[in-house]
């Protein structure tokens, strides 16, 4: 790739790259963090200390890492869905309460025969159907499959626990319905919410200058939409 497809590259995907990045650097410091402070539980109860690769397989990462993607999928599901049919006045999030027509709610099925449209699109029938709901499906399906792996991955570390306590192991169903189980998901979930109802209100009266996020800066208080 030459140095000027490279800088076309970076340009047009910055934003996915940073992010990325953020996240593996932040990923990356989780592993080696929840390492330390997991050997040093270990050593505290004279038990052999993990390497990083068994750490890897371990309840102990699973389980954190596992909660918290189940709380991001579920946020940006309920967001995806929600903003179909639910509005905010005033706040860069929502659609216009006041039946405007929206370019998001145009009828796919007449740009059928647009060359450029997605095979989806130009093919019509159920591949259309699951494709005109695909975003909202794909980020519920990665929730449940994150929800999934947290009750396997907890129920390694939960069980652990007891046995340390002289209590007996428990199966998956039982953990499943357990309050440790709904207690490490509610707290996550909470802050998700929070976060997204923040976003919705405070872009009805703050800017950030050049963010699609954001409204124009010059625009009234209550215009809906960015």
């Amino acid at each position: 790739m030459s140095a000027d497809a490279a800088r076309r590259f970076l340009h047009s995907n910055g934003l996915s790259i940073v992010l990325t990045g953020l996240f593996l650097f932040a990923w990356g410091g989780q592993v080696w963090t929840g390492l330390l402070v997991h050997n040093e539980d270990q050593a505290q109860h004279g038990r052999q200390l993990e390497t990083l690769g068994s750490y890897l397989g371990s309840g102990h990462f699973g389980e954190a890492t596992f909660e918290n993607w189940e709380s991001e999928f579920l946020q940006m599901a309920l967001y995806v869905v929600l903003t179909v049919f639910l509005f905010q006045r005033g706040s860069a999030e929502s659609k216009s309460p006041d039946g405007e027509p929206e370019a998001v709610d145009e009828d796919p099925r007449s740009a059928r025969n647009r060359r450029d449209a997605p095979w989806p699109v130009r093919r019509g029938g159920p591949w259309l159907s699951l494709y005109e709901n695909s975003l909202g499906l794909a980020f519920t399906l990665l929730f449940l499959l994150s929800m999934v792996f947290h009750a396997r991955t907890g129920l390694i570390e939960f069980n652990a626990e007891r046995l340390e306590h002289g209590q007996p192991a428990v199966e998956l169903l039982a953990y499943a319905v357990s309050a440790q189980f709904w207690f490490e998901s509610f707290q996550n979930w909470q802050s998700e919410f929070l976060s997204l109802a923040g976003m919705v209100v405070l872009t009805i009266f703050l800017r950030q200058r050049g963010s699609p996020e954001s409204k124009p800066v010059a625009t009234p208080t209550w215009r809906t939409g960015a």
